[in-house]
């Protein structure tokens, strides 16, 4: 019993992380800070754009080009949504908006490329962006509805992406606990503080967790093997 209690966390840790843990530690390993070119520069953009928002003469600019609220018309929201995701919140430390792309964009560059970390991270801030819109419309009275004076809170930042990234990489390296208990923390999240960002995080999973199922279910065959996992060597039989 005694041995059984104390292997067990390690085989879990090694079950549950394993691959990710040594696919990201492979590739700063052996390539470093070259391994996350395009988080590297997601982070220095974020910190620019902190820094000019900060200005006297920058505030405007960013806003104009990275702001984006539920008043606005949807169109300014797209052509907005691509920068937004790099200009951080206004009431929030700028640190946890550098440390969150550092570490989940970092991580998800290494494990399904640049690309695809882009990708999904627009998904998840598109679906956020599109259900303020939705529970505007639904209005107060909703469980899933918005109050009125959420038409003018300042959306911008990379929460929902990080949330959405998450998420698709604890699928793709099969390390389905831990996305689980990032899906709680959000629900709980919600029911502790019951705001926009909250909710935008929920519909950032809802998107992910449809992008997930329609690759289990009708994307290439790699889609559905772990990756990070060591394949089996062939049977090869000797005549």
């Amino acid at each position: 019993m005694t041995a059984w209690t104390t292997s067990s966390p390690r085989r879990f840790a090694r079950r549950e992380w394993g691959p990710l843990f040594r696919t990201v530690r492979d590739a700063l390993v052996h390539e470093r800070w070259r391994a996350v070119p395009m988080t590297i520069g997601a982070v220095c953009l974020t910190s620019v754009f902190q820094i000019v928002q900060n200005t006297s003469w920058g505030f405007l600019p960013v806003q104009n080009l990275g702001s984006v609220k539920a008043v606005d018309p949807f169109w300014l929201a797209l052509l907005r949504t691509p920068l937004s995701l790099f200009v951080p919140a206004l009431d929030l430390p700028v640190w946890g908006a550098l440390a969150q792309v550092l570490l989940v964009f970092g991580i998800s560059e290494i494990c399904i490329g640049w690309w695809r970390t882009l990708v999904i991270g627009y998904v998840a801030t598109l679906a956020g962006t599109t259900y303020a819109r939705v529970g505007l419309s639904l209005g107060p009275g909703h469980p899933l509805g918005l109050p009125v004076s959420d038409r003018i809170v300042n959306d911008t930042g990379p929460s929902a992406a990080v949330v959405g990234l998450a998420l698709y990489v604890c699928w793709r390296y099969r390390a389905y606990l831990t996305g689980a208990v990032v899906v709680l923390v959000m629900i709980g999240e919600v029911l502790v503080k019951d705001n926009l960002a909250g909710k935008e995080h929920l519909a950032a999973i809802a998107a992910v967790m449809a992008v997930c199922v329609v690759r289990a279910r009708w994307g290439p065959e790699r889609s559905r093997t772990p990756l990070g996992r060591r394949p089996h060597p062939p049977d090869v039989r000797r005549g």
